[in-house]
């Protein structure tokens, strides 16, 4: 039998001839805890998404490699599959019925039943629950996690860290169990409950349980992994001991990369120390990207960048202040107060948004070129109207010359102002989302994930159109983005930001090791990381 208790081999996954794992190589020991670390889009979800079986990866060609568990050839096409081979999971989002007990929910879909006298009449389905011993099991797995709390009392209004702890109860009840897999465990607990959790870890990888750990914290690598696996790229860059490296190395490899777009700068640049939009404690209701307090200063003229790990609240920045969702602070444009959850009121006061959903927000796919260009400038500031009295008509030779000219601005294409958006490629409708924002006239552009789904060359366009608005008009850009390569090739500076707030500001210049260190949250100990 070998030694490894999981070994992938080979592992290989595409996705409409895009290749997001490549010949991935990793071994897991019996009670090994392995922390996999990467920026987002490193490819560690898709992992774990052949490991566990998931439907997006069957329905979308399967994958190319083996798994092998305890040196045997592991064949895992559903989650129920991954379960027999005593593979659990422990996800970040909660899936816990609220209205149910601990026991109940510990025991889902695994219940105990007992005989009664209708059962042994009309069959087993007929059966009773058998709570005894349900809350036996549900106690002693809460007992291995140290969690002083009754089985029977019900989900609901329990704290959130009680909730990752029953999560995890669930998986270690299970027959069998082997292989857990831990996805951001700790990125909803406080401090103490963190903290906890890692020696709840510790004590599962001492009953020779193989742990699976995927963190961005570094600090919580350092202390809990034995060993760590670093991809990038879709690449397995590096398998180190713990005890033989450091976190100021591991941030390196996980955002050290050629950049591919290179940082051209220029003389023509016309930035000034003039403030033009101060934001002070800015919290964003966003789902899933919220903002918990972010000060910020951007100068006329700057790029100013915003990067950080998905999830942390840099998506909504942006969002907040265009009145996407709900958000509260004091925000001051152009020297006046700036009307929160109003996105007319942020149009009009000349501020213009690029969002990084371009098929849900950006565009209207079923309509035209033109159409979408204009779209906002009508809708807020009647433009591109003909007024006779209280009415408007539409200006239809005024819209299709200014789409005409957008188009061969931008270098949109298309085969006429009248195609539909919907059936350009990434890179030209990211181009009509920029031409409809640059038809306000803005003062400032806001840009999310302006580069996000579209090829080399097509990103390389856009960029080079940011940074030509920037230097040709003066206008002044923020621009958010996961990609640390692109905010490094045409931002000034580069806002990162961590857990809802800003965890500091470096140049583009800065090390890997810097930026890796603050989009982890370990800022305090990153050289250059002051505000």
């Amino acid at each position: 039998m070998s030694d490894n208790l999981l070994s992938l081999k080979n592992v290989s996954k595409e996705y409409s001839g895009n290749r997001v794992l490549k010949d991935i190589n990793i071994e897991l020991k019996k009670g090994e805890i392995l922390a996999l670390i990467g920026e987002n889009g490193a490819g560690k979800s898709t992992l774990m998404n052949i490991l566990f079986g998931m439907p997006v990866i069957h329905t979308t060609g399967g994958y190319e490699g083996t798994i092998e568990i305890e040196g045997e050839k592991a064949n895992i096409k559903t989650p129920h599959d991954a379960m027999a081979y005593g593979i659990g999971m422990v996800h970040q989002e909660f899936m816990l019925v609220p209205g149910f007990t601990i026991t109940e929910n510990i025991k889902l879909n695994r219940e105990i039943t007992k005989a009664n006298p209708v059962s042994m009449i009309l069959g087993k389905r007929l059966e009773s629950l058998d709570f005894e011993k349900m809350n036996r099991d549900a106690r002693s797995a809460l007992d291995v996690l140290d969690m002083n709390i009754d089985e029977f009392l019900p989900v609901a209004g329990l704290p959130v860290g009680h909730m990752q702890f029953i999560e995890i109860a669930r998986e270690i009840d299970k027959e069998g169990i082997k292989i857990l897999v831990f996805d951001e465990p700790t990125a909803v607990l406080a401090e103490a409950e963190a903290k906890n959790l890692l020696i709840a870890i510790k004590k599962l990888s001492q009953k020779g349980i193989g742990i699976i750990f995927i963190s961005h914290r570094l600090d919580e690598i350092i202390e809990v992994a034995d060993k760590v696996v670093v991809l990038r790229d879709g690449e397995h860059v590096a398998t180190k001991p713990i005890k033989e490296t450091d976190k100021f190395e591991i941030a390196q490899l996980m955002v050290g990369r050629k950049i591919s777009i290179e940082r051209i700068d220029s003389e023509n640049r016309n930035t000034s120390d003039e403030s033009i939009l101060s934001i002070k404690d800015l919290h964003v209701s966003m789902p899933g990207e919220r903002v918990k307090g972010v000060d910020l200063e951007v100068k006329k003229g700057e790029i100013v960048g915003i990067g950080g790990l998905a999830g942390q609240g840099k998506l909504g920045i942006a969002n907040g202040l265009m009145g996407i969702y709900s958000s509260r602070g004091e925000v001051a444009f152009n020297g006046e107060k700036l009307q929160l959850n109003d996105a007319k009121a942020a149009i009009q006061s000349g501020l213009a948004f690029v969002s990084e959903d371009r098929k849900g927000v950006g565009l209207l796919l079923d309509e035209s070129i033109e159409g979408n260009i204009v779209f906002s400038a009508m809708q807020t500031r009647n433009d591109f109207l003909i007024k006779v009295g209280p009415l408007g008509f539409i200006d239809s030779a005024k819209i299709r010359q200014h789409a005409k000219k957008m188009i061969k601005d931008l270098d949109i294409r298309c085969t006429s102002p009248l195609q539909k958006a919907g059936r350009l490629s990434g890179g030209n409708q990211q181009k009509v989302c920029v031409a409809r924002a640059l038809t306000l006239n803005p003062q400032l552009l806001l840009v999310s994930e302006p580069t996000r789904g579209i090829d080399i060359g097509a990103k390389k366009l856009v960029l080079d159109l940011l940074k030509q608005l920037n230097e040709d008009y003066g206008m002044t850009i923020v621009m958010t983005s996961s990609e640390l390569a692109e905010l490094r090739s045409i931002c000034d500076r580069i806002v990162i930001i961590c857990e809802g707030k800003v965890a500091g500001v470096l140049p583009p210049d800065a090390q890997d090791a810097e930026f890796g260190l603050m989009m982890s949250g370990s800022a305090h100990n990153a050289e250059g990381s002051e505000v």
